[in-house]
């Protein structure tokens, strides 16, 4: 039983991280006022190109092209919704529909050969016709590791769970105890009155933005060379979605978000881990949907003004700014 439980809570810090990278992300934004539905198609994105670049060149430079296109599309994001003032729900939507075709194409046997080909000559036709990509090794930690239970469920992962805490604490200490954060802050609730102080409301905005698209795309990554090695197209299955409703259950909170993904992480884990023992057929599926479901709730809730004011919305979330 004390296995089962162990096993289960290390798939939650593990399986969580998806989550949890995606949120942070998510969380920037909306706290300067930016909604970014399009997050399910940054983090697939993601996925696609790191499942590319760690065949043909490695994990590291996987991850650093992963972050710059991440914040490309982060900025070109900002570009239709903080410049051209286009709808975010739209903008947002067009990136994921963007995303998850853009990623198929890419990923496809050609297109996928004759970039790994381009970027390494000498890669052999086994691994340009692989589905899958090599791990990210696990780095535990000495000494902390052996801790009972919370040891192999915090310090036995790789280097990208120990860079998703430390972006956690990074964050909540930049949005709630630096004068950029104040700022940033500022422009998600009044960005005229910000304005009005000196703040540059587009730059900010494009700032956030960036910030979003990198650790959208970088919670794909992760997901894929991090968790699932091995290709399937549209493998986010909606994880992007679910970090929106993360976000609004940690009141725009980097650290509270940390508490929600491993919880989100901790019911996928769950369910594996009860069809692996046989347990009743239709309830490991069952736990799968509650996420979901989780989500649905949430957003629907938001949509009335009351509870929008009781959880601390951002005043100014999705509202596009222009100079009077």
């Amino acid at each position: 039983m004390i296995e089962l439980v162990e096993s289960v809570l290390v798939g939650a810090v593990a399986s969580g991280t998806v989550f949890l990278l995606a949120s942070l992300g998510e969380t920037v934004a909306e706290r300067a006022g930016v909604l970014n539905l399009g997050m399910e198609g940054m983090m697939i994105m993601g996925a696609s190109l790191s499942y590319i670049f760690t065949n043909a060149l490695g994990h590291g430079w996987a991850i650093a092209t992963v972050l710059l296109v991440g914040a490309a599309l982060g900025l070109m994001h900002a570009l239709f919704t903080v410049s051209l003032r286009l709808n975010q729900v739209v903008v947002g939507l067009a990136f994921t529909v963007l995303g998850l075709g853009l990623s198929g194409l890419l990923a496809s046997n050609e297109i996928r050969g004759r970039i790994i080909l381009a970027l390494n000559p000498e890669a052999s036709p086994a691994v340009i016709a692989s589905q899958e990509a090599a791990k990210l090794p696990p780095i535990p930690i000495p000494g902390l590791v052996n801790i009972p239970i919370i040891g192999p469920m915090i310090f036995s992962h790789n280097i990208l769970v120990y860079i998703s805490l430390i972006l956690a604490g990074v964050l909540w200490f930049i949005l709630f105890k630096t004068s950029f954060g104040l700022s940033l802050r500022s422009v998600g609730e009044n960005p005229s009155m910000a304005d009005a102080l000196g703040v540059n409301v587009f730059l900010i905005r494009y700032i956030a933005m960036t910030i979003c698209g990198a650790l959208g795309s970088l919670a794909g990554a992760y997901l894929f060379i991090g968790y699932q090695p091995f290709w399937v197209e549209g493998m986010t299955q909606g994880r992007g979605f679910i970090a929106l409703a993360l976000v609004i259950l940690a009141t725009w909170n980097p650290l509270r978000a940390i508490l929600g993904a491993y919880l989100f992480g901790g019911v996928e884990a769950l369910q594996f881990r009860l069809q692996l023992v046989g347990v009743a057929a239709q309830l490991p599926y069952f736990l799968l949907m509650l996420p979901y479901i989780v989500t649905i709730v949430t957003l629907t809730l938001l949509s009335a003004e009351s509870v929008r004011k009781r959880i601390g919305v951002p005043a100014a979330l999705g509202v596009p700014y222009s100079r009077e």
